[in-house]
């Protein structure tokens, strides 16, 4: 995505903001709380929960009864319609992650039956160890040599070195003879080698009970997820808390709820304000030349705008879009304006007797970098004016509109009549790379990020870049950061062994930090020409990491595995944790504003951080050339 977030402080009376505060506190945030409880108690949830979403109009039907009601009565219609939006995309969000969710239990139960000891595997297929191990033997040539037909010479020795479990997945589910099904069994608990030493049948077995506990733990969290909404004035709590000190818990697990809920971190905050429209919003200059906003359904109030100067020339461009639409007497599409949608929110600074003067206000706007531009402009009118066309084609289509229909496609009728007259904007010529140059990254524990320049037609490395090199002056913010972590990773540690609460807040450095390397990475491959960036896909990153501590662990302690364990254990909590998906994402982001294509491809399992970074970009453009030919 082109888009990008800024922010500002809103500015306004006391009057405004104690009038704000209640109407969000007081009618909007019950009002999401009663529709969030509305879904989860509707009587096909669960069928909803099954099939991983709820249906569109649902909150919407349900918004419009408790809308006649005296408690939630008095709000603007934007109030009304912000909550069906926050809450249709709490819901969204809970059931993608109860998907993910649902999809690692699924593999962790598929992995306990696989999961077999040496003796249950000898009596399913009848045959003795040796027989097993035998095919295994087999099955690991046969791999191998699919693995060296179907890929280039210069990505054989990574993929030889990286046998994924993938493989021997696949041949255990086709599999239709018990022995094989058994010899790739054998595999898989193994790390897909063959042991040298027999089996200890009370580590295997303490093996399996940490799997069994996983899954245990994996229905837990699925079966006790469910979006709740914000106690404002934590009644919640306090009826928890009555509850907990005069009566005996029945188990265990009513014990862990109520102390999860006693230790968890309250939500004194109402829910934002979303403004999902940029016609919501009007700008305009009071008499000091101070740039103001008005939202709809509360024109009557004025917010003054506080900015860094960073960000005050986007807030400027939304004033002078509206000017010229205006001027020009609505001869220009809102579509093309610069300013996409707004959420206005609350940040608490200090504890003062009323809430709306311990709270500021925060402006959020989300804004299409490609319209700053008018080569960017005319990109976005292009793309918006062949999605309009279609729209319009589909409903020429049908025999007869409803009313609805026909005024919608006069509407987009209007639209692209109003396409053609795009915003007066500065030239800014858009990057162009070349397309067999292709930038890849490599993810792992030691290095966080590491760039590979890779070039197809001469098949050489122009540059490799580490993290180091591409924070440069920054990368003492990197070590600072890993430093934080290991220190809140010890204080977590101690609170929840002494029961307290161990919700500690975190600094944005690692954000920041995010944000810095995307650009560097994003400067480098434009530098040297680079078309496009192939990142690694997430799927197998547990293994790609897994498997760097494991080889660090045998290169330290070779030949004593309980040593290796100890020393896996303690690296993995003192090196660095980072969110790869988090980075991925601002690189992502970063790439897309600046004209640079986005490919996904696998990364190897073993290997130098640049030897993957190098597959990594080598894999992107052999898979490219694929789709091509098909």
């Amino acid at each position: 995505m082109s888009q990008v977030t800024i922010q500002c402080r809103l500015v306004a009376p006391e009057a405004t903001r104690r009038h704000l505060w209640k109407l969000a506190s007081e009618k909007n945030t019950p009002l999401i709380n009663e529709l969030i409880q509305g879904v989860v108690n509707h009587p096909d949830f669960e069928a909803w929960r099954q099939k991983g979403r709820h249906p569109v109009d649902i909150v919407r039907k349900h918004c419009k009864q408790l809308k006649s009601e005296a408690r939630f009565s008095g709000q603007p219609s934007r109030f009304y319609m912000s909550a069906e939006k926050v809450v249709d995309y709490i819901f969204k969000s809970w059931f993608k992650i109860q998907n993910r969710l649902q999809k690692r239990l699924s593999g962790k139960q598929d992995w306990l039956t696989i999961l077999k000891s040496d003796d249950e595997l000898v009596e399913i297929c009848g045959q003795s160890l040796e027989k097993i191990k035998q095919k295994a033997v087999q099955i690991l040539k046969d791999i191998e040599r699919k693995t060296e037909t179907s890929h280039t010479k210069e990505t054989q020795t990574s993929s030889q070195k990286s046998l994924t479990r993938s493989h021997l997945f696949k041949r255990y589910r086709s599999a239709k003879q018990p022995l094989t099904q058994c010899a790739s069994a054998y595999l898989l608990k193994n790390s897909c080698r063959i042991p040298k030493q027999s089996e200890d049948s009370q580590k295997f077995s303490q093996r399996r009970r940490k799997s069994e506990l996983q899954v245990q733990r994996l229905q837990e969290q699925l079966e006790a997820r469910v979006p709740k909404g914000r106690d404002l004035t934590e009644q919640d709590w306090l009826s928890t808390l009555l509850t907990a000190t005069s009566t005996v818990p029945k188990d265990n697990q009513e014990h862990k709820r109520w102390q999860d809920r006693l230790l968890a971190k309250p939500h004194t905050i109402p829910f934002p304000i979303l403004f999902e429209t940029n016609e919501d919003l009007s700008w305009s200059l009071h008499s000091k030349g101070r740039l103001c906003v008005h939202f709809n359904g509360l024109r009557e109030y004025t917010f003054q705008i506080y900015c860094d100067q960073r960000q005050l020339s986007w807030f400027k461009r939304f004033l002078e879009d509206q000017q010229t639409k205006r001027a020009s007497k609505n001869q220009h599409s809102s579509a093309l304006f610069t300013l996409r949608s707004a959420c206005l929110s609350w940040q608490k600074i200090d504890d003062k007797d009323h809430p709306w003067d311990n709270h500021y206000l925060t402006l959020s706007c989300t804004v299409d970098k490609r319209l700053w531009s008018a080569e960017g402009t005319d990109q976005v009118r292009q793309e918006k004016a062949a999605d309009t066309a279609k729209i319009l084609t589909r409903l020429n289509a049908k025999d007869s509109l409803s009313k609805t229909q026909a005024a919608y496609a006069k509407r987009l009728n209007s639209m692209l009549d109003k396409l053609e007259s795009p915003f007066d904007r500065p030239s800014q010529p858009r990057y162009q790379g070349q397309s067999q140059i292709i930038a890849g990254l490599s993810l792992g524990w030691d290095s966080p990020l590491t760039l590979a320049i890779w070039k197809a037609d001469t098949q050489e490395i122009l540059i490799y870049r580490s993290l180091r090199q591409l924070l440069a002056k920054d990368y003492p913010l990197f070590l600072k950061q890993r430093r934080e972590q290991q220190k809140q990773s010890h204080r977590r540690h101690k609170a929840q062994r002494q029961g307290k609460e161990n919700q500690f807040g975190t600094s944005n450095l690692g954000q920041h930090i995010d944000r810095l390397l995307a650009k560097a990475v994003v400067n480098t491959a434009k530098q040297y020409g680079a078309g496009s960036i192939a990142i690694p896909a997430l799927d197998n990153i547990r293994d790609i990491l897994q498997v760097e501590i494991d080889a660090r662990a045998e290169q330290k302690i070779p030949g004593y595995l309980e040593a290796q364990k100890r020393y896996t254990k303690q690296y993995k909590s003192n090196i660095h944790k980072w969110s790869y998906g988090r980075l991925l994402d601002q690189i992502t982001s970063k790439a897309n504003q600046e004209n640079l294509a986005i490919e996904k491809s696998k990364q190897p399992l073993s290997g130098t951080s640049q030897a993957k970074a190098k597959f990594v970009a080598i894999n992107a453009y052999e898979s490219r050339k694929t789709v091509r030919q098909n």
